[in-house]
């Protein structure tokens, strides 16, 4: 099945596990989709897999830094009418604290939207919203005179 066909699939049923398992690394993630109306949001599961220091025990870095990445470009597949996979410009993180072994959550704001860029923010945290443990800053590349589904 074709990208663009998972995508129109999701946005019809509101079930977005299909796209999640069209992208590899999502999949090893194990990440999940939640849209309630006009809220995204992204869930990494806890998985002993996860943890790069076994000593505190953290999660790796790595690994929360993809899924934040991840989240931004499936909220973009999810923003924008396109159902082509947007294409990462640039991406940083800001790890503020160390990652528990435990569910990680995060929250998409779109900064910026041009015709051809978006820019985005994403946070990540455990117990609450309130108290990130990263932030990613990124850039995508959007599908030429792709629109959105609203103003952020």
């Amino acid at each position: 099945m074709k990208l663009s066909e998972v995508v129109a699939a999701a946005r019809a049923t509101g079930n977005w596990t299909s796209l999640v398992d069209t992208i590899p690394y999502a999949r090893f993630l194990n990440m999940s989709i939640d849209v309630k109306g006009d809220v995204f949001s992204c869930t990494l599961p806890f998985d002993q897999k996860l943890i790069g220091n076994p000593i505190l025990p953290a999660l790796h870095g790595g690994a929360i830094g993809g899924f934040m990445e991840s989240t931004g470009l499936f909220y973009l597949l999810w923003h924008m009418d396109s159902s082509e996979l947007p294409k990462t410009i640039d991406f940083s993180f800001d790890f503020l604290r160390s990652g528990r072994p435990e569910n990680v959550y995060a929250n998409v704001f779109m900064v910026k939207q041009g015709q051809r860029v978006a820019h985005l923010r994403i946070e990540a945290w455990q117990s609450s919203p309130d108290k990130p443990i990263a932030t990613g800053h990124g850039n995508f590349m959007l599908k030429p005179a792709a629109s959105s589904k609203g103003s952020p």
